[in-house]
């Protein structure tokens, strides 16, 4: 079989780490890199690829059979639309749009082509989340009643240098809450309805540096969530899973899920219940379960090759995207507005 040829947009951080990937997968092949900045451009030239400063000039020349979006945010839905009208599967980075109205006319062309959309929430792929959505599905937890999610971290300041990060829409609630949103969408299920609060009293920047959300699910369930970019602490997904080489590993768990049978503390995949299913007077008894670790972003481009073969739907559709990033806005708009917000728009 023909390796898929990969075009990779954005030649930033990620950018960089997906033509890692595309490099190493047998079923990928990499197409072209594009990249409008001159410095950039010329730094991708070296891995002796096409590299174009358009994604029009791709197109025009057909050198790829999909695209990965790892562009600035505020790109991604017309770069996604420009690829869909030209029969280009994309895989659009976090977050699938920088608004509603965006977003919206995303799925709108992604359903009226039927060209197949992946968006990036590469937690999805994460062994130690597929094992707990394992454990939900079976039962094992009994029925979910509350959530708990920590993302609290530290940024540099040199972070806070380009000016556009300190900038409303720049901080912690877009830029980090909204993997958590989306890993407890998955988990739990839809979010109906947010309340919370926000600070910006560490920097005093536009944008927030601390948020406490409190939210409701569709099936009855209730969640808490906070989010800090300037608090030294291990208690976040990427210090606490080591999936990320960017950041040492503290295997603290960050997420906590309570059920009725028993609640599960993610990353390592910690069952607590009573023995017997006796009560809560009977002795615990917490069950490590194990996982085999894999890269996430290595995972989702073999998904992303599978789904482009036509093998394998995507695991988060354009609508999927979409829902993630309305309930991380409704947690600005509800901390804004002071009032219980729902969110605009529900895969």
């Amino acid at each position: 079989m023909a390796r898929i040829g990969i075009a990779v947009a954005g030649f930033g951080l990620i950018g960089r780490e997906h033509v890692r990937r595309v490099l190493d997968e047998p079923k990928a092949r990499l197409a072209a890199i594009v990249e409008p900045d001159p410095t950039a451009a010329a730094d991708a030239a070296r891995y002796g690829f096409p590299v174009l400063s358009t994604l029009e000039e791709l197109i025009a020349r057909r050198l790829a059979d999909a695209v990965i979006l790892a562009t600035p945010t505020a790109l991604h839905a017309d770069q996604a639309v420009t690829c869909l009208e030209a029969g280009l599967p994309v895989l659009v980075e976090k977050p699938f749009a920088h608004d509603l109205e965006a977003g919206l006319r995303l799925v709108e062309v992604a359903e009226r082509t039927a060209v197949p959309v992946l968006v990036g929430h590469h937690r999805r792929h994460s062994p130690w989340i597929r094992a707990a959505k394992a454990e939900i599905e079976r039962g094992t937890l009994g029925r979910i009643l509350l959530v708990d999610a920590l993302t609290w971290f530290a940024k540099p300041e040199p972070y806070f240098a380009p000016e556009w990060r300190r900038r409303k829409g720049a901080g912690p609630v877009l830029t980090n809450l909204v993997h958590v949103i989306d890993d407890l969408r998955n988990l739990v299920g839809e979010i109906v309805e947010v309340r919370a609060v926000a600070s910006n009293a560490l920097r005093g920047f536009e944008t927030e540096d601390t948020a406490v959300a409190l939210l409701r699910f569709e099936n009855g369930a209730l969640g808490t969530l906070s989010v800090s970019d300037g608090v030294v602490a291990p208690w976040s997904w990427e210090h606490g899973s080591g999936e990320s080489r960017w950041f040492p590993r503290a295997g603290e768990a960050c997420y906590r899920l309570g059920g009725t049978r028993a609640a599960l503390a993610l990353p390592g995949l910690e069952l607590w219940r009573h023995e017997h299913d006796a009560g809560w007077m009977a002795p615990f008894e917490c069950l490590r379960r194990t996982v085999a670790e894999a890269d996430p972003l290595t995972l989702e481009l073999r998904h992303f090759c599978a789904v482009v073969a036509g093998r394998e739907r995507p695991v988060l559709d354009a609508r999927g995207g979409l829902a993630t990033v309305a309930a991380t806005l409704a947690v600005l708009e509800a901390a804004e507005s002071d009032r219980p917000v729902v969110p605009a728009f529900r895969a």
